[in-house]
């Protein structure tokens, strides 16, 4: 017997029974208004979030963004925001985007736990829209918020069967050095608004 063999044999000789999985962690955590964690996790996480009765009201919203302010190029990619001034299907390269100061898009649905918003390139030309952009906004139905990750991937049924992109997103893009010290923005969007639209 091999060196090898015999440590295989050592660790298979050690390693502990086998339990069953915790019913609780199969379920997931939820929540009595998912809507409500969902926005105040959101500004835990470094979000803004809001709810708009109806597309009208979340344009009106967006357009008093204080990032609106300033905006020289805003992408809008969800039909019924029209403060958009650049067409995204217009750029042939990724690269062309590097100048997009807001980007409005359409999130899938939204989870409570962690206030991830599932994004998709779904009838999108550009998917580094979501990350090349200064500050980004998601449009999500109100009523498309799951409590938890568990039902969250439940959802999403067979989409990693097919080709595509998809992906979590929540809050801005954040890192923190050895030093503590938290820089937003530094990967990605500067800034994440979050809509939540009831009648979508």
């Amino acid at each position: 017997m091999d060196s090898r063999q015999r440590i295989l044999n050592r660790v298979r000789q050690y390693q502990p029974a086998l339990v069953e999985l915790p019913a609780h962690l199969q379920s997931g955590i939820t929540f009595a208004d998912p809507r409500a964690q969902f926005l105040t996790v959101l500004e835990q996480v470094g979000g803004r979030g809001t709810v708009a009765s109806d597309l009208t009201d979340a344009e009106s919203f967006v357009r008093t963004l204080p990032v609106m302010e300033d905006a020289k190029t805003v992408v809008s990619l969800v039909k019924g925001i029209g403060v958009g001034n650049l067409d995204i299907n217009s750029c042939q390269e990724p690269r062309e985007l590097v100048g997009v100061d807001v980007a409005i898009a359409a999130g899938k649905f939204a989870v409570a736990e962690n206030a991830a918003i599932w994004v998709t390139d779904e009838n999108l030309k550009h998917r580094a829209i979501y990350f090349i952009c200064q500050h980004l906004v998601l449009v999500v139905p109100a009523s498309e918020i799951v409590d938890n990750m568990h039902q969250a991937y439940a959802r999403l049924g067979g989409a990693f069967d097919r080709p595509g992109f998809s992906a979590f997103i929540s809050g801005p893009s954040k890192t923190a050095d050895i030093e503590q010290a938290l820089v937003i923005g530094a990967q990605g969007a500067r800034s994440l608004t979050v809509v939540l639209v009831e009648s979508l």
